[in-house]
């Protein structure tokens, strides 16, 4: 009697580490790339740079998910470094710099700056390390502050289309094209990341930095790595958001966009790449829909318009409250358990 196989398991350690157990996650990875490079062709530019927002959102989620959700550090400053990756990356640009060299040196600085603020976690943890970040926060956007009134009043950092081999990419469709790639790179990066002895010592110290350092885990610098390697995530996405958007203000870069990448990693899953990929496409399309709804009411409620987008800070938190409540693990955990399904269909066990 032949029976069919269900299930991936697994004999040897390194068939356990693999990214893709099976060819289908390979094809499937294969398709979904072919199809988002094929998005400028058929949708409008409007849509396109939605698009454009979701994967650099993807970027700073990912680097978020590292330092929070992997080794447990909990971080409210991630939208000021992702403003100075931006501010680095127009200063650059006007310096001459291209594009390509630029992005990761936006990233290098913000990395160094994440070192130097991420010093208090040597010390403190939860809330405490919280309050330590938020203070970073509150340093940095007070700096981008100064920078945008150097001249009084109020200036923008301007920054120049990017270009390759003397091709303008254009911020409507060809930009699309380096977000894709660089957030392509972070999130094999990240996933290849937690294959690696690093990426097991920030499970080991979010789990209980105590025992990580009896087992010989140098805490302390392992700690300062996860806020290096966050924040140049940050910085590369502060970057790619200065290309996208041509212009550079502090005003972008507020609280309430680390309290939004915080609303990601929890709605997608902590610790987990896919659901960063998931919890920053449901975030950054939320108000695109807010909006579509808004305008389809608007001929009967008048006032539809400004209520939906005042309903959005309220949907925000509706949200985190109940994926708190109801799918703690996020939509990865989520996307896991229909994944096991099938795997084992028709069988139960």
């Amino acid at each position: 009697m032949q029976f069919s196989a269900c299930g991936n398991y697994k004999t040897r350690y390194v068939d356990e580490a693999t990214i893709f157990p099976n060819d289908t996650g390979r094809v499937f990875v294969a398709v979904l790339l072919v199809f988002l490079a094929t998005l400028p062709f058929w949708l409008s530019p409007y849509f396109v740079f939605v698009c454009t927002l979701i994967g650099i959102f993807v970027v700073g989620a990912v680097g978020l998910n590292i330092l929070t959700g992997s080794t447990g550090q909990i971080s409210l400053g991630h939208s000021a470094f992702m403003g100075l990756g931006a501010y680095a990356t127009g200063l650059l640009a006007q310096a001459g710099f291209p594009f390509w060299l630029a992005i990761p040196l936006a990233g290098a600085v913000t990395a160094a700056a994440g070192v130097l603020f991420g010093i208090p976690s040597l010390r403190v943890k939860g809330l405490y390390l919280a309050l330590a970040t938020l203070a970073a926060q509150v340093i940095l956007q007070f700096g981008f502050n100064l920078f945008d009134s150097r001249g009084g009043g109020t200036a923008y950092l301007s920054v120049p289309q990017a270009t390759l081999a003397g091709l303008v990419l254009d911020r409507e469709r060809l930009f699309y094209y380096v977000v894709l790639f660089t957030a392509a790179v972070a999130v094999f990066a990240a996933l290849n990341l937690f294959r690696t002895r690093v990426g097991r010592a920030f499970t080991a110290i979010r789990d209980n930095d105590r025992a990580a350092a009896a087992m010989g885990i140098n805490v302390f610098a392992y700690k300062l790595l996860s806020f290096s390697i966050s924040s140049f995530y940050a910085g590369v996405a502060g970057a790619l958001w200065a290309y996208a958007s041509g212009v550079v203000s502090a005003e972008r870069f507020t609280l309430l966009l680390s309290v939004e990448y915080l609303a990601m990693i929890i709605v997608g899953g902590l610790g987990s790449v896919l659901g960063s990929i998931l919890g920053a496409t449901v975030i950054t399309v939320l108000p695109e829909i807010l909006r579509v709804a808004a305008d389809s009411l608007s001929q009967v409620l008048p006032q539809a318009t400004h209520l939906f987008l005042a309903m959005r800070f309220t949907v925000f938190g509706i949200i985190i409250v109940a994926f708190l409540i109801f799918e703690p693990q996020g939509l990865a955990d989520r996307w896991r358990v229909i994944k096991t399904y099938f795997n084992t269909w028709p069988f139960r066990y």
